[in-house]
């Protein structure tokens, strides 16, 4: 059975800093992606990772503040998260994509629960 649970999210102040893990159980060899979804939006790409790190993809908005990372010995991912924004605020989702490294949510094969982040002024 594929779990994926995300853990980290908390209130922060802007321009503070957050670590977000997700970690999986009863996967190998995926992408490891990572989404979000503020309140009345559509869910949004924010960063993937390939399974041997070489790949890394960024959605503009977080690129030079966000930085994502995994361990495969874990099996887990992580996205480290700076100079927080208020518009980050939202449900931050994991997702694993067994096949492709990409931005298009629809494409991935397991998700997360989530975790809510919210980012103060």
């Amino acid at each position: 059975q594929v779990q994926l649970v995300e853990s980290g999210g908390e209130l922060v102040q802007a321009g503070g800093s957050l670590r977000l893990s997700c970690a999986a159980s009863g996967l190998t060899r995926y992408a490891m992606g990572w989404f979000r979804q503020a309140p009345g939006k559509e869910r949004e790409f924010v960063a993937v990772i390939g399974w041997s790190s070489l790949v890394i993809l960024y959605a503009d908005s977080v690129k030079g503040r966000f930085t994502i990372s995994r361990d495969n010995a874990k099996n887990t991912g992580y996205l480290q998260m700076n100079s927080l924004k208020v518009e980050d605020t939202a449900v931050y989702y994991c997702a694993a994509s067994k096949l492709l490294i990409q931005r298009n949510g629809a494409g991935y094969d397991y998700w997360g629960q989530g975790t809510q982040v919210t980012v103060s002024s």
